[in-house]
Parts: structure tokens; sequence; C-alpha cells
């Protein structure tokens, strides 16, 4: 798969050329002295594509707005597939676009028509999903966050990923990124609401 081609609601084509993708994987199987029971795994994929927009000034951004639903749904398979079988506890999505770009052309791929497809593969998530983006050239170190995926308020899943990318993004392209993770932190201990206490309404 290689290109994404949506039919937006104009009638209209605006085709998201993916460049690259890659994961990066942390498994954690102790933390300080304490064993992790499961272990810790946090994922990130990163889907590199064409800016569409590198070096306009655009109004209207509703095109690349829509084109970001079929994008979720590539991207967030990357993701569950190397989660490799733990079950998805906790979500952070991102994006960083190249210097050719405007940091609201990845914020304009990372909406909620982009996160719909991200709650489905992680089991129907119902919180909002924490997110960063920014303007940066290749090299760039970038920090996810992560929180629980049905209640905010679980503090112990607060955490994050912090991702260097050598090549990505040129200056007309755009990263796209989703985190994903299967527990809170190993050793977590600063009390409020526990995982098992959460009523999965968004926050408790």
């Amino acid at each position: 798969m290689n290109r994404i081609t949506p039919i937006l609601t104009s009638g209209s084509r605006l085709t998201l050329s993916v460049k690259r993708w890659f994961t990066h994987i942390e498994h954690k199987l102790e933390e300080a002295g304490r064993v992790g029971d499961p272990p810790l795994r946090k994922v990130a994929a990163v889907v590199v594509v064409q800016n569409p927009y590198a070096g306009q000034s655009v109004d209207d951004l509703t095109p690349m707005i829509d084109a970001s639903e079929e994008l979720g749904v590539f991207v967030s398979k990357i993701a569950v597939d190397a989660m490799g079988g733990y079950a998805v506890q906790s979500y952070g999505k991102g994006g960083i676009v190249g210097l050719d770009g405007e940091q609201e052309h990845a914020n304009a791929l990372v909406t909620s028509k982009f996160a719909e497809p991200l709650r489905k593969a992680t089991g129907g998530g119902q919180a909002w999903i924490s997110s960063y983006t920014k303007r940066a050239a290749p090299g760039v170190t970038i920090d996810i966050p992560l929180a629980h995926k049905d209640a905010l308020y679980v503090r112990s899943h607060y955490d994050g990923m912090s991702l260097n990318l050598p090549d990505a993004p040129l200056a007309d392209e755009i990263a796209v990124i989703v985190c994903l993770a299967n527990r809170g932190r190993i050793g977590a201990r600063v009390g409020g609401l526990q995982a098992h206490q959460a009523k999965g309404d968004g926050l408790y």
C-alpha cells in the first residue's frame, strides 16, 4: 500500500502519497528493580507522507482533514500490529511537518477524523487522545504524550514516548505518529483513580 486516495465530500480528490513508514518498540521488563507483570510495551508507528500544501498558503484545509481518515486506518494497523498481541490501554498521537509547511498542516492530519479509526483499532477508546505537533527539520526529537484510552484521570497511565526521526520529515513532508501502550508505568504509585476502577466515560 503506497497511496491513500479518499474521495472528499466536495467531489474533489486529495492524494496523500506515503513515502515511508517505520515502528519503534520499547519492551520494558523492570523499572528501578520493580518487575512489570505484564511488561510495559510501548510502540510508535510513524508514517511519512508528502505534504500536498508545502510552500503554499491554503485557507481551507478540509481536503487534508478528510484525507486523514484513511491515513488513520493505515497507521493504526501498523501500530496495533507492533503491539504483538498485547491489549492496548493507552494511546497518543502527533506529527511533525517539514520546514516548507505549517504546523497547521500536521494538525489537519491528526484531528478527530484521523482519530476515530485509531479508537476502533484499539477497542473503542472513550477518552480524548493526547497529541502534540511541531514544525521542524529532520533529526528532531518529539515527545508524544500517552494517557489511558478510556479514562483521562487514571494517573498511572500518564506517560509518553520520545522519538527521534533521523531522516524525516524532509521540507515537503509530514511525519504522522501514533503511540500505544499496554499498561501504565511500572511502579506507578501516586494514587488517584486506578485503571480497574475506570468507568470508561472518557474521564473517570
